[in-house]
């Protein structure tokens, strides 16, 4: 950080990179004068990610528990798209003691996601039947932006550590998204789309919004007390609009919109927050935190293709402590306890039902609760000359965890569908361990293990889950002679027990090799992930008293980049001063789905 009043001639930094799965430009540039900060950056990008599916589902007789069917689908997918961002930042010190702040962003994103999607049928006794058999062409859409604007005013003090500031924010993040397909009836290649047998066609957007002001006070007690207090309020606004247009065969050759199957929905989430922390030290040795949020959250939701709605508000205490112990200088035992709540996105809550996998009925859940989880941990961290180790031991339980739930509704035309409700409680045992070594003068090595025990309960669908699973990521970099330096990382994770079956496992390993020149203000790097692997397979098992289900994805995951980048000016100070930040982390995030809820 930059004390105030010193000046920093411009600088900043170029740099350009490209390979087999995306590419990207960017640019920064900074300065400051007397009393003027200003930070700029600016980029943009593309990517590529092709890909395949396979999945394969025994349906079950609900009434004998006999197989009705057994479906297997298997896709092609072409994923591509690009981005851009930008951002500006000033800070403005009128006199001793004040500062002023603004900064801006937007950033946005586009692209396609086409596959072609194969689905045959076998019914019991190995017969199969042409009407069960098709082939599908899928054109997926979707585009977004995010611009954000953030204001804020800081009090000092004479007296050390005292503090005061006021801090604004809105931020906008509309999106769209669609898509088309053509089905071709009784085939397993796609034909001329005046051929189809059911075409249909969906758009959809999802407005955004997300207001929020917090006002923070750091009030020094003692030499080692302290209190901090602050209020917050956020208001957000999402929804979603969505039509569907089908092909009505026999009645009109033109598409024709189903105003039943559309989707007209507003949800208006607002939340206020009062926060205190008492920091203290007990003798030399001790430091401890006490503090807590009380939160009142405040739901509308109004459904107006049926005229209902819905309104509710509730309180939420959410206390939180923590104590280190010193154990040496170089040696300390921090025990910590904290409350989170957790809000769901409009990825979990839109009502729309996305039919564009004609066997699997997507649609979110507007009625969601918020998660409320408690963790606990006790961590250990030790430093040895130039090796550091960190071993920590956690808890967490979630009593209303949000858990996606399929179910079969149509076992002859083998249709499930899939959404999202509270019906799970959660608790995950951790033991995690990461160290950093240097074996040699030029060799560093970092990174290490984790364990976790999951168990997964839920009395509204009769079921208990349990299970290890664990993970690995190490990292490390030699350095030659003449500024070159060699690069790898590793990290992969086992399968995770989830409510209904299994989650996937990961592997990712990259190898590199960096060069410095025109005195380290350069530098030209060259990057190489999973060589020696042509793609991932993520494997999911989805199993109920109704349905059994497998699938894969394989992601092509080999690559390569080569970047470059280029630093200019006092590159020393190039980040300029730090600013305060708005840091609105209670919504559960989600990827992305058709009909406006991209």
């Amino acid at each position: 950080m930059l004390k105030k009043g010193s000046e920093q001639k411009p600088n900043g930094r170029i740099s350009a990179s490209g390979g087999n799965r995306n590419s990207n430009l960017n640019a920064s540039l900074n300065f400051r004068t007397a009393k003027v900060g200003f930070t700029s950056s600016l980029g943009s990008g593309l990517w590529y990610n092709p890909g395949e599916s396979v999945r394969e589902r025994t349906n079950f007789d609900g009434a004998n528990g006999d197989v009705a069917s057994l479906l297997r689908q298997n896709s092609d997918n072409y994923n591509k798209g690009g981005w851009y961002y930008g951002s500006v930042g000033l800070d403005f010190d009128p006199a001793e003691h004040h500062s002023f702040s603004l900064a801006g962003s937007l950033n946005g994103w586009g692209g396609r996601s086409d596959q072609t999607l194969v689905s045959r049928t076998t019914r019991p006794g190995g017969t199969t039947s042409t009407l069960d058999d098709f082939v599908r062409d899928n054109r997926n859409r979707f585009r977004g932006t995010n611009a954000e604007l953030t204001g804020t005013y800081t009090r000092t003090f004479v007296k050390p550590g005292r503090e005061w500031s006021v801090l604004a924010q809105y931020a906008s993040s509309p999106s769209t998204s669609g898509y088309d397909f053509e089905q071709y009836a009784g085939q397993l290649v796609p034909l001329e789309p005046w051929q189809a047998s059911a075409r249909e066609r969906s758009r959809g957007r999802q407005p955004g919004s997300e207001t929020t002001v917090q006002t923070d006070f750091v009030q020094p007690l003692t030499k080692k007390a302290k209190l901090e207090t602050g209020l917050k309020a956020i208001w957000r606004g999402t929804g979603s609009r969505a039509y569907v247009d089908i092909l009505t065969e026999g009645r009109n050759p033109e598409l024709v919109r189903l105003p039943e199957r559309g989707t007209d929905f507003d949800y208006q989430q607002n939340v206020q927050a009062a926060y205190m922390t008492y920091s203290f030290g007990l003798g030399k040795k001790v430091s401890a935190s006490v503090g807590g949020r009380l939160e009142r959250t405040a739901l509308s939701a109004d459904f107006r293709t049926t005229g209902t709605g819905f309104q509710r508000s509730y309180y939420s205490p959410l206390p939180n402590a923590n104590a280190q112990y010193t154990l040496s200088e170089a040696s300390s035992l921090r025990l910590a306890y904290s409350r989170r709540i957790t809000r769901p996105s409009i990825y979990y809550l839109n009502p729309f039902r996305d039919t564009s996998d004609p066997n699997v009925v997507s649609f979110g859940n507007p009625t969601l609760n918020a998660e409320l989880t408690n963790s606990y941990e006790l961590s250990y961290n030790t430093t040895i000359k130039t090796a550091s180790l960190s071993v920590s031991g956690s808890m967490r339980r979630t009593g209303n965890a949000i858990e996606q739930v399929s179910r079969l509704i149509d076992p002859k035309a083998n249709v499930t569908e899939q959404t999202y409700r509270n019906v799970a409680a959660n608790a995950f045992y951790e033991l995690n361990v990461y160290g950093s070594v240097k074996p040699a003068k030029d060799w560093d090595l970092s990174g290490g293990p984790n364990v976790r025990y999951i168990t997964r309960r839920s009395a509204a669908l009769g079921l208990n889950r349990s299970g290890f699973t664990a993970g690995l990521n190490l990292n490390t970099s030699y350095k030659l002679p003449k500024e070159v330096v060699l690069q790898a990382f590793l990290y992969g994770s086992l399968r995770d027990p989830q409510i209904q079956g299994l989650g996937s496992g990961n592997l990712y390993y990259s190898l590199g090799a960096k060069k410095s020149f025109w005195d380290k203000r350069a530098d030209l790097t060259l990057n190489v992930a999973n060589p020696f692997t042509r793609y991932w397979p993520y494997r999911n098992t989805l199993e109920t008293p109704f349905f059994r289900e497998t699938s894969e994805y394989r992601a092509f995951s080999r690559s390569f980049r080569l970047s470059f980048g280029y630093r200019f000016g006092d590159a020393k100070n190039g980040g300029g001063r730090q600013r305060k930040t708005i840091s609105n982390d209670d919504v559960k995030g989600g990827g992305s789905q058709q009909g406006g809820q991209q």
